[in-house]
């Protein structure tokens, strides 16, 4: 699938895959110099890419496990989403979960984007829904003992 892609900042990376099978493009931040992003501190990194996705597709902004894992920056919103009838830059809100201020640096790795199909529901309001044997339980009701 070709997606179009708008460099807004001519220092802008184009995402790239680190695998031949890898889901989510790593994004890169387009900065101009290292960003300081406090411990419990939230800072919007501007990736310097627009987006034009096909109708019934959104792009989905994930957290790189090495960069949570080893510094605790990670998107604050957990999961970002960027509709297909969106064409502002795309930008990441990281937070800092660690108790060290991190240093984001211009044109490194922050997040992974991942495009994949939607469904647009209609809802309709019933009185009844079908009957399961889970029923309504929930938050580990599932779970074993």
């Amino acid at each position: 699938m070709n997606i179009n892609i708008k460099k807004l900042n001519k220092n802008a990376v184009v995402p790239t895959y680190g695998s031949a099978y890898a889901a989510g493009a790593d994004l890169y931040a387009c900065i101009e110099k290292d960003e300081i992003i406090e411990p419990n501190e939230t800072k919007l990194i501007k990736t310097g890419l627009a987006i034009e996705l096909p109708v019934g597709y959104a792009a989905f902004i994930y957290a790189r496990s090495g960069l949570a894992s080893k510094r605790g920056l990670a998107p604050a919103n957990k999961v970002g989403v960027v509709d297909c009838d969106y064409r502002g830059e795309i930008m990441v809100a990281l937070h800092n979960h660690s108790s060290e201020a991190q240093a984001v640096s211009p044109k490194e790795r922050i997040a992974q984007m991942v495009i994949a199909p939607y469904i647009t529901a209609e809802f309709d309001v019933v009185d009844t829904l079908s009957e399961t044997a889970r029923g309504n339980g929930g938050f580990g009701s599932t779970g074993t003992k």
